[in-house]
């Protein structure tokens, strides 16, 4: 009985796959007419299904972007780069996208130490620094193992002395790993939605307003109460947004 039902998920599966792949051309087709709208409504017919990938959101940006969708636009090529951090043409296209915006906020410069560490987190991703890591430690007992055995003077300095190295480098990526993590788990972007909306002090109508935003701007949310959002802009300003007037990024 469980083999019939694998076989029968294995089919629906590959039914489902063949129909988005479907959709997919019908909507690159009509994109291609120029039937921007058309292909939007294509596309999001493929996301309603659990599609997700870097380029159906590259597309629907592009879609979004020739008929002026200001926030959708900035909002997708947001999604495809999260998924393809390293397409040249997704941050391209997010960087004309992201020129049609209203708000012109600056970013507030790192100084100092902290500076530094987030650079060198920064240089790769978590799994990558796991790898270094592992890589470290198998260095590390090789050597070791190398200076227990063997009688040379000269051999056993260097394998001491390297696998001491390899040792700090395991650690030392072990340390940057989880920094690395902490700062993805942090971070929380969205897209304002609203053609216009409106920042308050606290998370409530009748609070005092502290600044308007428009749609596009990308902001980091930071917690959130009832239908709230309190969020922080890139020059570290901070309020309290309406929940409605924003998409989440990383929601998928």
């Amino acid at each position: 009985m469980k083999k019939h039902i694998t076989i029968l998920v294995y089919c629906l599966g590959l039914f489902v796959f063949s129909q988005n792949n479907q959709l997919f051309d019908e909507a690159n087709a009509l994109y291609n007419q120029g039937k921007y709208a058309e292909a939007i409504d294509k596309y999001e017919s493929v996301l309603e299904t659990g599609e997700h990938s870097a380029e159906l959101y590259f597309n629907l940006g592009n879609a979004n972007y020739k008929l002026n969708n200001i926030a959708p636009s900035v909002y997708y090529y947001e999604k495809a780069l999260l998924l393809n951090p390293k397409d040249t043409d997704i941050k391209n296209n997010l960087a004309y996208a992201q020129n049609m915006t209203i708000d012109a906020i600056d970013k507030a410069p790192q100084v100092g130490f902290a500076r530094i560490v987030n650079n060198v987190v920064n240089t790769f991703n978590t799994d990558t620094w796991a790898k270094i890591a592992i890589v470290g430690v198998m260095i590390f007992v090789l050597l070791f193992l190398m200076y227990h055995f063997s009688y040379a003077t000269s051999r056993k300095r260097i394998a001491f002395i390297v696998s001491v190295f390899s040792l700090f480098l395991a650690c030392f990526s072990v340390a940057m790993a989880f920094q690395k993590e902490r700062l993805n788990s942090k971070d929380n972007p969205a897209i304002v939605f609203a053609q216009e909306s409106r920042v308050k002090s606290e998370a409530n109508r009748v609070s005092e307003e502290v600044f308007r935003l428009h749609e596009g701007t990308k902001v980091q949310v930071l917690e959130s109460y009832e239908d709230w959002k309190k969020i922080q802009l890139s020059d570290n300003s901070t309020g309290w947004i309406p929940a409605s007037d924003i998409k989440i990024i990383k929601s998928f």
